[in-house]
């Protein structure tokens, strides 16, 4: 059963979705540029049937609000506001394209609050990257975020990929190689600097969460589970 909740973080109210046992092991969602919890749904539900599941809109997407100031280290900030919140010791964090960057930037500043680390398509630390904003259909997210977030991503602070090797959280990077709509060129780079990860590949493109949900949620389960 999939729950709506929100929670106040700071300055910011935060909407999430929720599935699994409640006394499960936590797991964390977060999801891509343009995006929101949503599109979780299917991967939620499938990994809800073995751990508790929570799915974020980070700020500017989804119901969360809109607060006209974005910054990677602000949602990350935002996403160790809902641990807390939520009382959660330490958590299995999933991230797809922008929410793998503030997955990682949680790992690397607050190691004692991720078990293990999965990155789905996410761009690597390196000048000229970017997410892909999600094809037509209605738009749920504040316009003015996705220009910020870019330029970010395409000119990352030297010290995000200078911390890759502070990761202690073993981390799984899934991509879907030549089916990907992102520049995976420097993804092989990226797992070479963390200092346990592995790397895989799964058919569905740059969505494979969405496009692949039960292949994606059980090798995520099984990689949490090993």
């Amino acid at each position: 059963m999939e729950d709506h909740s929100v929670v106040d973080v700071g300055d910011v109210r935060m909407a999430y979705r929720s599935w699994g046992d409640q006394h499960g092991a936590p797991v964390i969602l977060l999801h891509g540029i343009g995006s929101s919890a949503a599109s979780w749904e299917k991967t939620g539900q499938a990994l809800g049937e073995e751990w508790r599941v929570y799915a974020l809109d980070l700020r500017g997407h989804g119901e969360s609000d809109w607060p006209d100031e974005y910054d990677l280290d602000l949602m990350k900030e935002d996403v160790l506001g809902f641990i807390e919140e939520a009382k959660i010791d330490r958590a299995g964090v999933v991230g797809h394209g922008m929410g793998g960057v503030v997955a990682y930037l949680l790992a690397q500043d607050h190691p004692d609050r991720v078990e293990r680390l999965v990155l789905e398509e996410t761009p690597a630390p390196f000048d000229g990257a970017a997410d892909v904003l999600p094809g037509s259909g209605p738009v749920d997210y504040d316009e003015n975020a996705v220009p910020e977030i870019q330029a970010q991503l395409a000119s990352p602070p030297e010290e995000w990929l200078e911390r890759l090797g502070e990761i202690v959280a073993p981390t799984l990077i899934v991509t879907s190689g030549p089916e990907s709509a992102m520049d995976v060129t420097d993804v092989p780079e990226m797992a070479d600097r963390i200092p346990d990860c592995a790397q895989v590949t799964l058919p569905g493109g740059h969505w494979i969460h969405e496009r692949n949900a039960q292949q994606f949620a059980d090798r995520v389960s099984d990689f949490f589970s090993s």
